[in-house]
């Protein structure tokens, strides 16, 4: 009987999280976050003890696991410092655990579903996935169809906008524009406030190749970006085509089903979410999406570049609203 991912020591013991941790942070050696100096480990270091009134020791203070102090500056840090980690007073073995879970559930995890699993609060646990989501940025993006290859590009709906009333079409619904990459099979989405042919050209442009193909529905939203790049095709799923008789690789499937995975965990799982975080969902689905079995990426492999993925970010319950908060 093969043994359970989740027995691994980092996903229960304190000690050994803090290991696997600084291993992928520091592959090279400890060093300072503040000013890039030599870390010296401190072992045996506690915390404060509990006294009672006239200071006699109740309880002494917990070890400082994986205490270091920089050899130039001389401030103590942890790996925690300058990841999204900081300030954080959750065990860093549970954190590993809810990236894990992150990570490897198809259509995601709910912040109630973490709480009981985790045995945090629900706040905690809905703070602590957003954080996750942050990792999950790809800080590395080029350009999408570079070489000639083929992109797709599509746009969804979801939710309700603020402040609007439900009504007939998607017009109250939030936007989002998705590209997906044929060759890399990566995908890209972007929520925006209005789907207009400005809008949705920006989007194109700052993120596809001149030298690609560019594959989309009939919609309008396309039809000037198109004559920007080496080749527009499109199907007319008005008409019921939804893949192209005279040129089988013409059509929007790929991304579709990219839509089918978002819009099942956005309804099925997460079935809420306020326009003001649907940025970072998308960057959860978007990572899965690229990072998946079928590319030879298993679930231990993405636990893997999420935890790669820390350092450099950093998000506070003040500005988890906001668009790009990350320092």
């Amino acid at each position: 009987m093969s043994k359970s991912v989740l027995s691994a020591p980092h996903f229960h013991d304190e000690a050994a999280a803090f290991a696997y941790v600084e291993a992928r942070v520091w592959p090279t050696g400890c060093f300072c976050p503040h000013c890039g100096g030599e870390g010296v480990a401190l072992p045996g270091v506690r915390g404060k003890a509990k006294k009672d009134k006239e200071g006699k020791v109740i309880t002494p203070g917990a070890v400082r696991i994986g205490l270091k102090r920089c050899a130039a500056c001389h401030v103590q840090f942890t790996v925690r410092v300058k990841t999204i980690f900081e300030s954080s007073h959750v065990p860093l073995h549970l954190w590993l655990q809810a990236m894990f879970l992150l990570a490897s559930s198809k259509k995601g995890i709910s912040s109630n579903q973490l709480s009981r699993t985790l045995g945090v609060t629900l706040k905690t646990a809905w703070f602590m996935s957003h954080r996750i989501r942050l990792a999950m940025q790809d800080g590395t993006a080029g350009m999408f169809g570079a070489g000639g290859g083929g992109v797709e590009a599509d746009e969804t709906f979801i939710g309700r906008e603020p402040g609007q009333k439900v009504r007939p079409g998607p017009g109250h619904k939030m936007k989002v524009v998705t590209l997906v990459d044929r060759d890399t099979k990566q995908a890209r989405s972007t929520v925006v406030d209005v789907l207009s042919s400005e809008t949705v050209g920006q989007i194109v442009r700052e993120n596809v190749s001149r030298e690609a193909r560019l594959l989309t529905d009939e919609s309008r939203l396309y039809r000037k970006v198109g004559q920007e790049f080496a080749a527009h095709s499109s199907v007319n799923h008005f008409a019921h085509e939804y893949v192209s008789k005279a040129d089988p690789t013409i059509h929007t499937n790929t991304v579709e089903g990219f839509f089918s995975v978002f819009k099942r965990g956005m309804r099925g799982v997460y079935q809420h979410c306020a326009k003001a975080h649907l940025h970072r969902y998308t960057t959860e689905f978007d990572f899965r999406y690229s990072n998946r079995v079928r590319l030879g990426v298993d679930d231990q492999a993405r636990f893997a570049l999420v935890v790669n993925g820390i350092v450099g970010k950093r998000l506070t319950y003040q500005t988890v609203g906001r668009q790009g908060a990350a320092a």
